[in-house]
This record gives structure tokens, sequence and C-alpha cells, in this order.
């Protein structure tokens, strides 16, 4: 393993398991400072005694759709580490059903963390990464580059994460700070555990991906950890399928 970010200081939004747990250890073997942020400290704390080098990691507990929450997250990281260089978005959650049966605390929780965290966490991050030259990839999904079928609350939360990916990154172009997104089909974590373990329900994603399978997280998060070194230097305003050949096929199962 190279050490392509030693020196660097690394936020990751929620850190705490599936992407994001997968990201932290990537960069972390890699040399990087790391930043550990989620609601939930104990899930953190789990992840910090899995990493071998838990001097160049941080633990913070925060809600990103809270902007003063934010706030203190990256005055944090600069008082420990001096200095940001990438910032991982990458809290999310879901939500399904047909539009006319989503509730109003249901929509706005979504769009709270997937779409306002993005935006609390760029803003309060911008001026730091300007300052190093540094970056930022968020998740977004292949859920925001098309439709699902009952699934338009997620599907605009990260719909408009695709696309304030492209324009922060032409606002910021000249100031040498990339912005670019990730968008992974389905993938294991904590939240599609039990869609794994159900046989048939698989056999239908098998026949839409072409590679037949679901991704494991290591597999996104190491998407993520190119998108954010000098390998990727100029490669910006870019939203990356990260799903088996989904997108390529629009979806459609094999003919034969």
């Amino acid at each position: 393993m190279t050490e392509r970010f030693s020196g660097k200081t690394v936020v990751v939004t929620g850190a705490g398991s599936g992407i994001g747990a997968a990201t932290v250890k990537r960069f972390a073997a890699e040399g990087a400072n790391v930043v550990l942020v989620g609601r939930t400290r104990e899930k953190l704390e789990t992840l910090l005694g899995e990493v071998a080098d838990k001097n160049k990691l941080m633990i913070h507990a925060a809600d990103v759709s809270d902007a003063q929450q934010v706030d203190a997250l990256f005055q944090a990281v600069i008082d420990r580490f001096g200095r940001l260089d990438v910032l991982v978005n990458n809290a999310g959650v879901a939500s399904g059903g047909p539009i006319a049966e989503v509730s109003d605390d249901d929509w706005k929780r979504v769009m709270a963390i997937n779409v306002d965290g993005v935006f609390h966490c760029t803003r309060a991050a911008m001026p730091h990464l300007q300052e190093s030259g540094g970056c930022i990839v968020n998740t977004s999904s292949v859920s925001g580059l098309g439709g699902d079928w009952n699934f338009a609350t997620y599907n605009t939360s990260k719909g408009a994460v695709s696309n304030f990916t492209r324009a922060v990154a032409l606002d910021y172009a000249t100031t040498g700070v990339r912005v670019n997104a990730v968008c992974p089909s389905l993938t294991r974590s904590e939240l599609t555990d039990d869609m794994f373990e159900k046989d048939d329900l698989m056999a239908k994603f098998a026949e839409r991906i072409p590679m037949g399978r679901g991704a494991e997280p290591e597999e996104v998060g190491d998407v993520i950890v190119f998108l954010a070194s000098d390998d990727a230097r100029f490669v910006n305003g870019v939203n990356l399928p990260v799903d088996g050949g989904l997108s390529a096929s629009n979806g459609q199962p094999a003919l034969g």
C-alpha cells in the first residue's frame, strides 16, 4: 500500500459503517490523518479499534444536518491537524414508497441529511480546501442519475447531490479545488445486509447488473480514494458510476 496521503487530513462523514468505514480504512492505510464523523459515537469507536495507527485518527460525533455542529466539526479538525485536504460527503439515509404516501417528516429527514448535510459540510470546508488545494468527493448514487420505482424521495436527494457536484466543481475549479462524486448501485451495508440475504431479491438485481452482483463497500471506497488522489488531478465535476455496468445498460436485463 502506498502513502499517497501522508501528511494530509481527510474528513469522512457517515464513517461508522459501509462505504464510509471502508473509505476510512483505505485513507488510513495510505497514511492520511482521518477524521471519522457520524451521529453514533459507538460505531466510530468500533471502527477506530480496527485501524492500526490510531494516532492519526480523530472521532467527532456530529449531525451534518445541523449547520452549527458542522461548523464546530471543521474548527475541531483545524485545531487538531492544522489543515484540511479532502472532504468525503458520505453521510446519507434512504427512504422508499410512492410519493403520495411519503410523510412531511420523512421527506424533510432525507433532504436534511442527504442534501443539506452536503451543503453544510461543503460550505464549511471550502475555505480550508482552497488553502490546501484540496478536493471533495460526494457519495451520490445511480439513483441520482436516473429514476427508480417507489424511490422518489431518495432519487430527488441524490439527483440534487449529483448536480451540486457539477455546479460546485465549476465554481471552484480555478481555485484548485476539485469536486467529484461516486454513484454506487446496490452496495452491502447495515442498511442493505438484509437485502443481500434474500436470494430471490438478489437474483433480480443480478439480472440487471451486468457483473451479476451488488458491490462490496471497499469497491466503492477505493474509487473515492482514487478521486481524492493526485492520480485523478485532472478529473473534476464527474459523477462516476460504480455500479458493475448497471448504468451502461440502462438497467435492462440481458436478453438471453
